[in-house]
């Protein structure tokens, strides 16, 4: 990450080494880190995803949870840290569609990435922002899920353009892909 990456984007599949690239990227800049999780424990398997990435940050790290309104939490947080890593936004995405919003949901989601980005324009914040790719599979077979997919695209390509600095990650391999 450079000096000048004010809002980082990174995408890539499950267990890509995307949350251990926003890490090592956020260790680079000095000053006060907030980790902001979006993760709910929704049964043990996912509890245990939780645990382990909490033991990867260790204690560098002040850590929030915010699985809805991340954009407040972000304006909130973004005059007291010098680096915030959202870790990640698919599962934010996720749990706005089903926290039941209804129809207009996508949108309000869309509206709330602008909240996100205008966080990570404050000076002296470095915005690092962590998300699954979804769209390079197969066509979902249920209409909520292309719903996710179509959203996570759109999220994708409105935060790609916004940000001075963009990942993918391939097998533990960062691909710079703008910046």
């Amino acid at each position: 990450m450079r000096e000048e990456d004010m809002i980082t984007l990174i995408l890539g599949g499950a267990r890509s080494g995307k949350s251990e690239l926003a890490l090592q990227l956020g260790e680079k800049v000095p000053g006060r880190r907030a980790f902001v999780a979006t993760a709910q424990a929704s049964d043990a398997e996912m509890a245990e995803r939780i645990s382990c990435h909490q033991e990867r940050r260790g204690k560098d790290w002040d850590l929030f949870e915010e699985p809805l309104h991340l954009g407040s939490l972000l304006r909130q947080l973004a005059p007291w840290y010098q680096v915030i890593v959202v870790d990640c936004l698919t599962l934010w995405m996720g749990n706005r569609l089903r926290s039941g919003g209804g129809e207009g949901e996508a949108e309000a989601v869309m509206e709330e990435l602008a909240r996100i980005r205008e966080a990570g324009r404050l000076p002296g914040v470095h915005l690092i922002l962590v998300s699954n790719e979804v769209g390079m599979g197969i066509v979902p077979n249920n209409p909520l899920a292309r719903s996710f997919r179509d959203l996570s695209g759109r999220a994708h390509q409105f935060l790609a353009g916004e940000a001075e600095g963009v990942y993918f990650c391939l097998a533990g391999i960062p691909l710079r892909l703008k910046g």
